[in-house]
């Protein structure tokens, strides 16, 4: 099809008439146009290519323009009119102010959480590392980057790199908290996405959004067709996987990014809550993937020009920084750790002692055998004695199931990482079958594993201790108000736990989430329990990673401790985390008090952890020798009750190695704290975007007008909290099915205006479907003249000496940023038979209570005169929209404003303006 010249393409922000309808030309691209409603909204946006709508009868663009206010309509009263003013600002969606990206998002974010953008801003490409602590809000950090950049159009497409077990969680939280629907690319989803693809296009050079398996792309297979059309911003999350370990782990991942960040002209963010714990040559090739130069300097050595240099790129902050310095008071949860023990009854002590004088025999048994072979029968030794420890359904389920036999060395290699829960790799929740299944293969004779089975049948619930131990746990939490997540190793345990406590408390609503069930599953499972009161989530760690839960649940309880630390951390970092309502969550660290394993192993990495997070504020992972530390807990096991080795031998360098990192996390958060950019600045842009579009103030008197005005009753509970009953939304008949769907499950809906919400509320943003429904009946209504709304009023005040009419103004500006952008904004034009107002006193006005109605009859006058006004003075009010777009210019600018970035690039100017309403103000005598 031949190309359509841009000069004949109407121009970007003007009123054309199409198919019967206004729009607004809101988008011009690859010959394409993208008309908008000009009642305003996304919702019946359109492509068109002018070529077609050139040769189709009857279907030509035609000029036109937004009818003025008319005398023939009725006035509005004082409210109606208000109504239809917030509705103008809260459809607005392509706003002036500098951060454009808050026009769209469904969260109003925290000033702290506007960092990395003002930074990213001031680059040129992007190429920024948030290493913010865990809970701190990671995502929508880098979720206002993304955004701010394709609205911006300096970055067209972006593909959010990730492991594959967060590839459902970054897909959601796109479109929930930044309004972006993404497509996930792995191998379940290829195959679909090319069917349904223009012929020979690639869906990394097809699709806008893409979440995208690392590990799917990283091979030779797929690496080619991915670098070939690679979108021009790339998300790496989890980035300290991606670099690389000591033996070459994560070498494809590190080569794939590698490549990636080869073209200068790329934006590359960059997200870990561990950027430099572990390996210094890894935080150094992370570095290096911002700017190469990066990876050749010596960190510990640098001169303050480079510091601050490096420090451009660099943002990382623990909750003790951000409360201190950026928002004061609670916005995060205090952590309270409790440590709860049971003693074993004879029952499972019976267990244990086999299962103990077993796995000692198969581990002694292994001495003179080569060392892979050896440390093959100390995983099957830890595989099987964990799972008795766990619960007597994992035992079970280890002594009765028969695995596949794994025959080679490395096949049973591989299942080391399964039993020390390897932090890089997806959590796996199943007994390591083909480990016991070595471990009676190893076995002369076959009476010790089935005297165990017997034991393990003969341990019932009630002769659980561990579990009894449970019950009143889960009890006084939750008569503290507490809403548990028990976390579980195997799913046998999950599953056990669960019946139990569904046995225990009858009124109880119980979910188990285990690895058994695909990501959907697992996250309805958990949205329905959340629905429900009271709850308790029974889950494996296949929940740890890739689901949020503090919206729901504000407890952990560890019927099985990890040995990991890091797992641990995950686990906690669930309920604790940004968004959490109660200003205390639980941990509570279950062990055997009379167990070897929790006791003699586990409580001592458990503690080392959580002395350096209480010292640094922040975690530090255990370092790579994660084996090594699980080959030490081999040999204090199994070598000796009174001749046990230490958990960390002298001289073996795992705790000096952990020590190492926790001062070297020290050092580099104090030499790397954020000083570029103070508090102010981002209240600053805050304002300026709250001035435009509606501050959440503004979103709640306009919401509870709304709600007044359709006869929808709401309730205040307190704390900025209000409930509506869901049947009386629906009665009232303003909002789709598919918005009441979104509300709630129970009959009630409760909401509130700050982010994030108080407990068992809902945030009501600008851009929540409910709040743009409203608008959307309440701007249309005003244009329609129904329901007593309308676009002009006339009213006596005290507040003026003569005639003056307030010109509610709808601007469009062209914005050249990366490219050229519309914007628009709302706002009054003070005019009188003298001339225009001082913009802040039109704004003054506006906001003047009405003293008495003015007879319609002089109100249709005054309308007559004010419209009349407007048309004589159109020199000035072209005059007073250019120094407006001046304005919008220099806050762009300013935002942008660094050593390095092209500010003089910035351009505003006006296009046209819609005259939405008329405010008119006499003066009141009485």
């Amino acid at each position: 099809m031949p190309e359509v010249a841009v000069d004949a393409l109407p121009l970007l922000g003007s009123v054309v008439r199409f198919r019967g309808r206004d729009w607004v030309v809101a988008d011009r691209e690859e010959g394409l146009l993208r008309l908008r409603p000009l009642a305003g909204g996304e919702g019946a946006s359109l492509l068109l290519h002018p070529l077609l709508v050139e040769r189709l009868p009857g279907e030509a663009l035609s000029p036109s323009r937004f009818p003025p206010p008319s005398p023939e309509a009725p006035p509005a009263g004082d409210q109606a009119l208000r109504l239809f003013l917030g509705a103008a600002r809260l459809l607005l969606r392509d706003g002036v102010a500098p951060l454009r990206s808050l026009a769209r998002v469904p969260v109003h974010p925290r000033p702290y959480q506007l960092v990395p953008l003002l930074m990213a801003l001031r680059l040129s490409p992007v190429r920024l590392l948030i290493a913010d602590d865990v809970g701190v809000g990671k995502t929508i950090e880098a979720g206002l980057v993304v955004r701010e950049l394709l609205e911006s159009k300096e970055a067209r497409r972006v593909a959010v790199l990730v492991p594959p077990h967060l590839l459902e969680q970054w897909t959601v939280e796109l479109s929930e908290k930044l309004g972006l629907e993404a497509t996930p690319i792995s191998p379940a989803t290829l195959g679909r996405l090319e069917r349904n693809l223009p012929h020979g296009r690639s869906p990394y050079a097809h699709f806008p959004v893409q979440v995208i398996s690392i590990d799917f792309v990283k091979g030779p297979r797929h690496r080619p067709l991915f670098l070939q059309d690679a979108p021009d911003l790339v998300v790496v999350d989890e980035a300290h996987g991606a670099v690389g370990g000591p033996k070459g782990e994560g070498q494809q991942r590190y080569e794939l990014v590698r490549a990636l960040a080869e073209d200068r002209d790329r934006h590359l963010l960059l997200l870990t809550a561990t950027p430099h714990s572990g390996i210094p040559e890894a935080f150094a090739r992370l570095l290096g993937l911002l700017d190469p130069e990066f990876a050749t300097w010596d960190l510990a050595q640098l001169e303050e020009e480079r510091r601050a240099r490096l420090a451009r790129h660099f943002v990382q902050r623990t909750r003790k920084d951000v409360l201190a310095a950026w928002e004061g008071g609670r916005l995060f949860p205090e952590r309270l750790v409790w440590h709860r023990t049971y003693r074993l009854s004879p029952a499972h002590h019976r267990l244990y002692e086999g299962a103990y004088r077993y796995a000692t025999g198969l581990v002694r048994s292994g001495e003179a055998l080569e060392a892979p072979r050896r440390r093959m029968r100390w995983w099957a030794a830890l595989a099987l004695l964990r799972a008795v420890m766990s619960s007597p359904q994992a035992a079970l389920a280890a002594l009765e199931r028969r695995g596949a036999r794994a025959q080679e060395e490395e096949a049973l290699l591989a299942y080391a990482s399964q039993v020390y829960e390897a932090s890089d790799l997806p959590p796996d929740d199943e007994v390591p079958l083909s480990l016991v299944a070595l471990a009676e293969e190893l076995e002369v004779k076959d009476r010790p594993l089935r005297e165990l089975r017997r034991l393990a049948e003969a341990l019932t619930p009630e002769a659980d201790a561990k579990l009894q131990g449970l019950f009143p746990l889960v009890e006084g939490l939750l008569q503290e108000g507490h809403a548990p997540v028990v976390w579980c190793h195997y799913v046998d345990t999950a599953e056990y736990v669960g019946r139990a406590l569904r046995e225990r408390f009858p009124h109880l609503h119980v979910a188990v989430v285990t690895g058994r069930m695909d990501g959907e599953l697992r996250r309805q499972a958990i949205e329905e329990l959340m629905a429900q009161s009271p709850r308790v989530l029974v889950a494996t760690d296949c929940v740890s990673e890739g689901i949020n839960l503090q919206r729901g649940f504000s407890a952990a309880v560890h019927y099985d401790l990890p040995w990991n630390p890091n797992r641990l951390e995950q686990r906690e970092g669930r309920v604790d985390r940004y968004g959490q309502p109660k200003p205390q969550v639980v941990a509570v660290r279950y062990r055997g008090e009379d167990n070897p394993v929790d006791r003699a192993v586990v409580e001592v990495l458990l503690r080392k952890a959580e002395e350096i997070r209480a010292a640094l504020g922040v975690h530090v992972p255990v370092p790579e020798e994660e084996a090594y530390v699980v080959e030490r807990m081999v040999r204090r096991l199994f070598y000796g009750k009174g001749e046990q080795l230490p958990l960390f031998g002298e001289g073996e360098g795992a705790e000096g190695a952990w020590a190492l990192d926790a001062e070297r996390e020290r050092q580099n958060r104090t030499r790397f704290a954020q000083r570029a950019l103070k508090p102010e600045e981002a209240m600053e842009a805050l304002r300026e975007v709250d001035a435009v579009l509606g501050d959440p103030q503004a979103v709640e008197r306009f919401t509870l007008d709304a709600l007044q005005r359709l006869g929808v009753a709401y309730r205040p509970l307190g704390e900025g909290v209000y409930e509506v009953p869901l049947k009386a939304l629906r009665e009232a008949g303003a909002f789709p099915e598919s918005v009441l769907a979104l509300l709630s499950r129970q009959e009630a809906f409760r909401f509130a205006f700050r982010d994030p919400p108080p407990e068992g509320a809902a945030f009501l943003g600008r851009n929540h479907p409910l709040v743009a429904a409203l608008a959307r009946r309440a701007f249309e209504g005003a244009l329609a003249g129904r329901e007593g709304l309308g676009r002009w009023g006339a009213f006596r005040t005290l507040g003026v000496e003569r005639a003056t009419y307030l010109l509610l103004l709808r601007p469009r500006y062209l914005l050249s940023l990366g490219e050229e952008v519309l914007g628009e904004e709302v706002i009054p034009l003070g005019l009188t038979s003298e001339g225009l107002l001082p913009p802040e006193e039109a704004r003054r006005l506006l906001d003047l209570p009405p003293a008495a109605d003015v007879p319609p009859a002089e109100a249709r006058a005054h309308l007559e005169r004010a419209l009349r006004l407007y048309g004589e003075r159109q020199g000035e009010v072209r005059a007073f929209l250019e120094a407006r777009a001046q304005e919008v210019q220099e806050a762009h600018r300013r935002v942008r404003r660094a050593a390095r970035m092209r500010v003089g690039e910035v351009r505003v100017r006006p296009v046209e303006a819609d005259l939405l309403g008329v405010r008119i103000l006499l003066p009141h005598r009485g």
